[in-house]
């Protein structure tokens, strides 16, 4: 048998030559990585070499260079296009804050900004989104789509604020708002899944993903409304400190959520791999979206008991929501990487040290300890990748070219173990 010939009783990737086989009860840990029976498969056999426990790694990680074509893509058209908005956004912001206002709001817009971007770098811990991807979603949700809100207003409120029998400030604030802005965020959310499908396939990155574009779009409006209560207002301080307030302390994850149920949504439909299906989850993720906008633009004299009522039970809500993606992107990857040991490749030790949030802080703090974070932080996400990029395969998305995916992480790890051991 030469060197490029594979093994007996399995195919050139490793995979068993009878193909799929019977699932194992253990093979479906959680909700959020359901596969069916047809598509299970065992995982490619480890025949280089008896695997060794693995420490911290002595030399720096192979780099994972590759970018796909989608992402390039989308990362180059997203600062096309943010470029091209902020001819139409900076002169609308400036004409009704000043440039004083301006730039106060734009310092004050930071505070709930950041308190969302923090969030969403925890969500985003244990599998994370490729920066060029998020920053995209950024650039969507703070420029672009407040370009799109404000061409496709006019033409809405021609077409529907006649047929709704409402007037002008009542459709503008409680339709016309939630509909043009949902749609504009969401927008960004369809083209991150239709030009880059392999980081967007389940129900953390569509949360990962609108809860970015959503920062980006309240930075933008925050802008606006802190500007505006410093241009306009005759009692500076306390318009400001009001609408601060309002926008910043008591409301800084509204678009998030209106938005994330539309990612969640998404994500949940792109679980099963089939873009059809997914593009049907954009129109129906919308609805939730709009009537949540509609229903916290509705809140008007008794604003305080609604918000105690309604709207921090939506927040609570949202936040199990998170907490048990979480859990159950931790249970996936367990089960994952316990299919890999199966075939050689790990060790039952490295399984609870990459599958746990526990393992994964221990071997972090002693791999610090001696200068090698970094190197060891790389290991765990490339073990983390390899685990997704099997629930992919496993879920009947693109086998072939999530089996070729799989085939580059397996080495990329086998690379790093060398390091580490050898």
């Amino acid at each position: 048998m030469t060197m490029n010939e594979p093994p007996p009783g399995h195919d050139h990737l490793g995979y068993p030559a009878s193909g799929k086989l019977p699932l194992p009860q253990q093979a479906n840990p959680t909700w959020l990585g359901h596969i069916q029976p047809e598509y299970y498969r065992r995982a490619p056999a480890n025949n280089r070499a008896r695997v060794q426990p693995a420490l911290p790694p002595a030399l720096p990680a192979v780099p994972n260079g590759r970018r796909s074509a989608g992402v390039l893509g989308l990362a180059v058209a997203g600062g096309f296009l943010g470029f091209i908005s902020l001819f139409l956004v900076l002169p609308f912001l400036l004409g009704r804050t000043g440039t004083t206002g301006f730039a106060i709001g734009f310092i004050a817009s930071l505070i709930p900004l950041g308190t969302v971007l923090l969030t969403v770098r925890f969500i985003d811990r244990w599998e994370p989104e490729p920066r060029p991807l998020l920053i995209f979603a950024f650039v969507w949700g703070s420029v672009v789509s407040i370009a799109v809100t404000m061409l496709i207003q006019p033409y809405f409120s021609l077409v529907a604020g006649p047929a709704s029998g409402l007037d002008y400030t009542t459709f503008a604030v409680t339709v016309q708002a939630p509909v043009v802005e949902e749609f504009a965020k969401s927008l960004g959310l369809l083209l991150l899944l239709l030009f880059a499908p392999k980081h967007f396939d389940g129900p953390v990155d569509g949360v990962v993903f609108a809860f970015t574009i959503a920062a980006g779009f309240a930075f933008t409006e925050n802008i606006l409304y802190f500007g505006r209560a410093i241009a306009e207002s005759s009692d500076v301080g306390t318009e400001f400190a009001v609408v601060f307030f309002l926008r910043g302390v008591m409301s800084p994850f509204a678009h998030a959520i209106f938005t994330g149920t539309t990612g969640l949504i998404m994500g949940l439909a792109a679980r099963r791999g089939r873009t059809g299906l997914s593009v049907l989850a954009f129109a129906v993720g919308l609805i939730p979206a709009m009537l949540l906008h509609s229903g916290w633009n509705r809140m008007g004299q008794d604003f305080l008991a609604q918000y105690v009522l309604v709207q921090v039970p939506i927040f609570l809500l949202a936040v199990l929501v998170i907490v048990l993606l979480r859990v159950a992107e931790r249970r996936l990857t367990r089960q994952r990487l316990r299919e890999y040991a199966a075939a050689g490749w790990f060790t039952a030790s490295e399984v609870e040290t990459f599958a746990t949030t526990g393992g994964r802080r221990s071997a972090l703090r002693w791999a610090r300890s001696v200068g090698r974070g970094a190197q060891m932080k790389a290991l765990l996400h490339a073990a983390t990748r390899l685990a997704f990029t099997r629930q992919r395969i496993l879920s009947g998305q693109d086998v072939p070219a999530h089996q070729r995916d799989e085939q580059h992480q397996l080495a990329e790890i086998a690379a790093l173990r060398a390091a580490v051991v050898g």
